[in-house]
């Protein structure tokens, strides 16, 4: 992945400063050191009726992208299935976090295994490849097309907009 384009977001009437003020634009590296060390990430999507859904995920930053399971029975998973589009947030509402991209379905047993072994790393669990290759589990990825991120003791100097290039086809 390129490195993503950072600029100020338009937030009217929050008194946010230009991009040269302040903390300045925050660099990406600082939103994936949060985005790999945060334990609990927040995970919203809509259903088919707009309805939105927030829940919490533990998540896994693999080849840019953030890796989270599911069971498919669960409203995320169904939510997912029909609208693909969704937000995450790190767990830390002073230096937050946000990405916004499309889930994707992850079906290769490679993958999938790659998956299972940053899981079981980072969370220090022990679980199979056969559960998450399991019908009733899904395993997703979301890459990000922009991201957000602010430090709660900059608020009007930090606020930083990352914008991804789409991936070649």
């Amino acid at each position: 992945m390129s490195e993503p384009v950072a600029t100020r977001p338009h937030m009217p009437g929050y008194g946010i400063l230009a991009a040269h003020q302040g903390t300045g634009l925050l660099p990406w590296s600082w939103a994936l050191e949060r985005l790999e060390r945060s334990h609990d990430y927040w995970l919203a999507t809509a259903g088919a009726d707009g309805r939105p859904h927030v829940m919490p995920v533990w998540a896994v930053w693999i080849d840019d992208a953030l890796w989270f399971s599911s069971s498919r029975a669960s409203r995320k998973a169904r939510n997912l299935a029909v609208q693909p589009h969704c937000a995450i947030t790190t767990d830390n509402a002073y230096e937050p976090v946000v990405i916004e991209g499309e889930a994707e379905l992850i079906r290769h047993p490679a993958a999938i295994a790659t998956f299972v072994a940053r899981t079981n790393r980072k969370y220090r669990t022990e679980y199979s490849v056969e559960f998450f290759s399991s019908p009733s589990n899904a395993c997703f990825q979301v890459r990000p097309a922009w991201a957000f991120g602010l430090t709660e003791s900059d608020f009007t100097g930090s606020p930083t907009r990352w914008t991804f290039s789409p991936a070649a086809s």
